[in-house]
């Protein structure tokens, strides 16, 4: 059989099974920050998620909804779209890493983590708390305006 055409690993899984694999992934990359995971696996989720960010950087609705879509629970899509997005702006791709680590013992299986290329704690994001805008300083009282007050 010729392998023309064909796109992406199998990993020995039903296709919804592998969907649901490479969102638990994407999920838990974006929760931690950082996953280790098998070699093949770690290949196969890296452009899944660049593709991701990708959408999350525009942030409009549509976007919002599509990378929802893509991973497992809405609070991580938020967190991507919210948090994470924005301190990638000043990156066009290549957002991710993949490191080799150990071999696994139980079955010699090459291990990788996968991570942010960016520290994602270093550049903090504008809240909208720190965009208000201060009050003008109230002036001190005149001797007048206290005992107006004080009756």
């Amino acid at each position: 059989m010729h392998r023309h055409g064909y796109k992406g690993r199998k990993f020995n899984r039903e296709m919804d099974q592998r969907e649901a694999l490479l969102k638990g992934l994407a999920d838990s990359l974006v929760k931690y920050e950082t996953i280790e995971t098998t070699l093949p696996k770690a290949k196969e989720v890296a452009p899944y998620v660049e593709k991701l960010i990708t959408k999350a950087k525009k942030g409009d609705l549509h976007n919002r909804r599509q990378v929802i879509q893509g991973l497992q629970t809405v609070a991580s899509a938020h967190k991507l779209v919210d948090e994470i997005a924005p301190k990638l702006k000043g990156r066009d791709s290549g957002h991710l890493r993949i490191t080799k680590t150990i071999l696994r013992r139980g079955d010699n299986a090459q291990l990788a983590k996968i991570s942010f290329v960016d520290d994602l704690n270093e550049a903090p994001v504008a809240k909208a708390a720190t965009l208000v805008e201060k009050k003008a300083p109230v002036a001190p009282k005149t001797k007048v305006a206290a005992a107006k007050e004080k009756k």
